[in-house]
């Protein structure tokens, strides 16, 4: 196994955090069945998506270079993105919401680089390289929609998420993956006959369903992530382009579902206008869309989104902002007036009568920042035990504290190395000895340290000279709050652990049996092999491999224009098929249908 990561300009910026999802392809792994797989949706979406799919989507195949015959590799992909701005990595599965988001704000799709298993071809809840590599590649060769992908990506990347978010993201990962992961055997018909290990199976996959619709039931205020997620969800991944009465697909969701893109243009899905409120619609996301949203065209996506963003902490700031980073409980970052940046976790703030946040506080790791570079000194080796500091005007003086030039100081009693003793209007106190101060690049002062420091509030002590030195935070107000650190540097933060993984699963003799099968297919198909050995090869698969329908239909697109008696043969045995397996008869009919067509 490879553990080769091929690079590039695009990808060797990403910051350490966003790296660590990265993976490598491990192209050797898809077997022919994978491939078949691929090329069956391929060959089945471009057939289908050449009439509803936006026009830019079939453009998009051929300037990213993605194949209808074979699973695309990154090395390949990049080789062609890069020619529009953007590059590609493999991930396993989903990854945080905050990571994806910032991996677009880098310009760089996340592709799962595993692939669906044949029992899942029309759909998986799992994200696959068939949903990423035909589902949003091609559609950034739009100009105007890459440029949407890439703001979504830095506006969603600042977006605060909760617990519960995190405890969902968890949840539905697990999900996906085990649907995904094959069963332990082919499931026979009746619940009667099931072996342990297939009870055991369903049984996990029910105590996940029940696990998500616990944590969906839960009646929690949605976070900011949950709400811009909704967003991507309707448009990214599930969006319509157009009008409501003739709609063509842009949403990769739809583009790399064979089932659902033809099943979206009936009328049993409800076509809804595009707007704002798309960010309270939920979803779910191991089903059917009942509903879509239309928007007329990719610019109007940039202007809800922005219409999103005047909505979020990062840009209103104040104590709605802090509340939502303290309820996260993850790093997350505040911005003073004064352009300070304290990046921490949240767990407290004081609030006078209006509402106004006059105190707070972070506990662990905290890092100061400066136009989102760390403060020399001011990293988490200095404030490992959390940061705490007041807001607001100093008590009886009109002139804030931060506007004031070395004069105003000195006035006020304000000198280094001497005690002093202020008040704020909120009733806060400070009693120490002032040492030094840091202005920012405006003059304006944005920090004071103090030694042998008491600050007090009421009967309260918020800080003591056990403590250590006081650091004092200068701003009248919080001018943004946001997700994440300032400064990515500040934090370790590229020790991410999933709860679950990829499920790899040894496969049976009779099973190998097969995949020998459809890789002589693939070798004949691919003129390196005889077509005479087809007959035996299919005598194998329609005696010992029975219910397998794609090999044969395999085989029947590379004999059925001689009308011999062999295709003759191969066609009876997948309308059979179609009789006998009627859960895929519509799939061999499509795949026959392709052919006449």
């Amino acid at each position: 196994m490879s553990t080769t990561i091929e690079t590039n300009p695009l990808l060797d910026r990403l910051p350490p955090h966003l790296k660590q999802y990265i993976k490598p392809q491990n192209y050797e792994e898809y077997t022919a069945i994978n491939q078949a797989v691929w090329r069956y949706v391929m060959r089945k979406n471009v057939d289908y998506l050449a009439k509803v799919a936006h026009e830019s989507y079939l453009d998009g195949l051929r300037q990213t270079g993605i194949s209808i015959d074979q699973i695309p590799s990154m090395y390949g992909m990049n080789r062609i993105l890069k020619e529009i701005g953007w590059a590609a990595v493999a991930v396993d599965g989903f990854i945080p919401p905050n990571a994806f988001m910032e991996f677009q704000a880098y310009k760089v799709l996340v592709i799962a680089s595993d692939i669906r298993q044949l029992e899942n071809i029309e759909y998986t809840p799992a994200p696959d390289i068939i949903h990423e590599g035909a589902g949003h590649a091609p559609i950034i060769a739009s100009p105007d929609y890459a440029e949407y992908l890439r703001r979504f990506g830095e506006i969603g990347a600042k977006a605060i998420s909760s617990a519960h978010d995190m405890d969902m993201y968890e949840a539905v990962r697990k999900l996906s993956i085990l649907k995904e992961s094959p069963p332990p055997s082919p499931f026979p018909k009746g619940e009667g006959t099931l072996t342990p290990a297939q009870k055991e199976y369903l049984d996990t996959i029910k105590k996940a369903e029940e696990h998500i619709e616990e944590l969906q039931n839960k009646k929690v205020e949605p976070s900011e992530i949950a709400l811009i997620r909704n967003l991507h969800w309707w448009t990214v991944e599930y969006g319509l382009i157009g009008t409501v009465e003739d709609p063509k697909i842009y949403g990769a969701g739809l583009l790399s579902s064979i089932g659902e893109s033809a099943w979206c243009m009936t009328d049993q899905v409800k076509k809804l206008p595009y707007s704002i409120e798309a960010i309270y619609q939920e979803f779910d996301i191991t089903k059917p869309q009942p509903q879509l949203y239309v928007t007329p065209d990719f610019a109007y996506l940039m202007k809800v989104l922005e219409e999103f963003a005047s909505t979020m902490a990062v840009r209103k700031g104040g104590w709605r902002g802090l509340k939502k980073l303290i309820e996260s409980k993850q790093i997350g970052t505040i911005e003073l007036s004064t352009g300070l940046q304290v990046s921490g976790v949240f767990t407290r703030m004081i609030q006078n009568e209006d509402n106004e946040v006059i105190y707070f506080e972070t506990e662990g790791p905290t890092a100061l920042a400066y136009r989102e570079k760390e403060l020399i000194g001011h990293g988490t080796a200095r404030h490992l035990n959390g940061f705490r500091s007041p807001l607001g005007k100093l008590k009886g003086i009109n002139l804030s504290i931060e506007n004031m030039g070395p004069r105003d100081l000195q006035a006020y009693n304000f000198y280094d190395g001497k005690p002093i003793s202020f008040e704020f209007e909120s009733g806060i106190t400070v009693d120490g000895l002032n040492v030094t101060g840091m202005r920012n690049l405006n003059g304006k002062l944005m920090l004071i340290q103090f030694t042998d420091c008491i600050v007090r509030y009421k009967d309260e002590v918020l800080f003591s000279p056990e403590m250590g030195d006081f650091d004092m935070a200068l701003g009248q107000e919080i001018l943004s709050a946001f997700a994440g650190a300032a400064d990515y540097l500040s934090f370790k933060l590229d020790e991410h652990i999933v709860s679950s993984t990829t499920i790899k699963t040894s496969i049976s003799d009779k099973e190998q049996q097969l995949l020998g099968l459809y890789q002589e297919v693939r070798s004949i198909r691919e003129n390196e092999g005889s077509k005479e050995r087809l007959s035996t090869l299919f005598e194998e698969v329609s005696i010992h491999h029975s219910n397998d329908w794609l090999l044969s239909l395999e085989i029947y697109e590379l004999v059925y224009e001689n009308n011999s008696a062999f295709a003759k043969a191969v066609l009876e045995h997948l309308t059979s098929l179609k009789e006998k397996r009627s859960e895929v008869a519509h799939l061999i009919e499509n795949g026959i249908e392709l052919l006449n067509n």
